[in-house]
C-alpha cells in the first residue's frame, strides 16, 4: 500500500516554470515505477511522464517533451515534475500514480496501469 499527497501547484505565466511534488508513504515506494498524469476540464485523463523504480527511465508524451523532467528520490519516498516554458494548454489537474508492477523493460504509461493515486495539484497557465 502506498498513499500519494500532490503538492506545487499553482498559479504561472505563459513560459515560466513550477516543481511538482508527489510524497509518499509506504515502506515499499523505492520498488515502484511512477508516473503523472494530468486532466483539464471536459477532457479526459491523460499521461504526462513515467519514470522506472530506481530513476533510471523515463518516458514523455510528446507534448510535454523537452519541457517537463520526471525524478524520483527514494531516500525521500517523493516524486518531482519540473515544468518549464509552460503553455496555457498545459493547465490541468495533476495526479501522480504508483505501480506496484516490477518492469525489467518499458514503464507504464496508461491509467489502468497505476493502481495508486493522489488527489491532485491544480495547474493554472495564463497566456
Amino acid at each position: 500500500q502506498v498513499q500519494l499527497v500532490e503538492s506545487g501547484g499553482g498559479l504561472v505565466q505563459g513560459g515560466g516554470s513550477l516543481r511538482l511534488s508527489c510524497a509518499a508513504s509506504g515502506r515499499t515506494f523505492g520498488t515502484y515505477a511512477m508516473g503523472w498524469f494530468r486532466q483539464a476540464p471536459g477532457k479526459e485523463r491523460e499521461f504526462v511522464a513515467a519514470i522506472s523504480w530506481n530513476g533510471g527511465r523515463s518516458y514523455y508524451a510528446d507534448s510535454v517533451k523537452g519541457r517537463f523532467d520526471i525524478s524520483k528520490d527514494n531516500a525521500k519516498s517523493a516524486l518531482y515534475l519540473q515544468m518549464n516554458s509552460l503553455k496555457p494548454e498545459d493547465t490541468a489537474v495533476y495526479y501522480c500514480a504508483a505501480d506496484s508492477r516490477i518492469y525489467r523493460t518499458g514503464l507504464p504509461s496508461t491509467s489502468r496501469d497505476f493502481g495508486y493515486w493522489g488527489q491532485g495539484t491544480q495547474v493554472t497557465v495564463s497566456s
